[in-house]
């Protein structure tokens, strides 16, 4: 049988330019909070550029929207990571360069092993997400969802 590991985008709208006085302390993190991300427990993957992260990389249209994916080998890597490391205090801060989202702008689903979601992917869990609240298809942290694998053929 195939293990599944758990996707994750993220999308944040930026209050400013990447290059401007009020986004200097969130682009002086990035590069630190990915190397946590890369060697906590339980990280497979993540979006990144040959500059090692994906600010230049486009999610929509928008310009000033950027967008952040990963893979966990659980739920709880994932919250450990997001919760219980330096990511948490940058997380806090996080109204000090991005607008507030009136819609979902994190969701989370689960692939096979050995896969990697890519940003359409991505697009449409996030939309599932938006339209039909938290579903084995597009979920949360706060109302995560079991691995869920058709019954075999009998």
């Amino acid at each position: 049988m195939t293990r599944s590991h758990l996707a994750q985008v993220n999308i944040a709208r930026l209050a400013a330019p990447l290059d401007s006085p009020q986004l200097a302390d969130f682009v002086a993190n990035l590069q630190p909070i990915n190397a946590i991300a890369d060697a906590s427990p339980g990280f497979v993957w993540r979006l990144q550029t040959e500059e090692g992260d994906a600010t230049s990389l486009r999610f929509s249209d928008d310009e000033w929207l950027i967008v952040n994916m990963s893979v966990w080998e659980s739920i709880e890597a994932l919250r450990d990571y997001v919760y219980r490391s330096a990511h948490a205090d940058v997380l806090r801060r996080r109204q000090e360069w991005f607008e507030r989202m009136r819609e979902a702008f994190v969701a989370l689903w689960w692939i096979d092993e050995g896969t990697l979601p890519t940003i359409d992917d991505a697009r449409e869990r996030l939309a599932a997400l938006r339209a039909d609240g938290p579903t084995p298809f597009a979920f949360t942290l706060k109302q995560p969802f079991p691995v869920s694998r058709p019954a075999p053929a009998t």
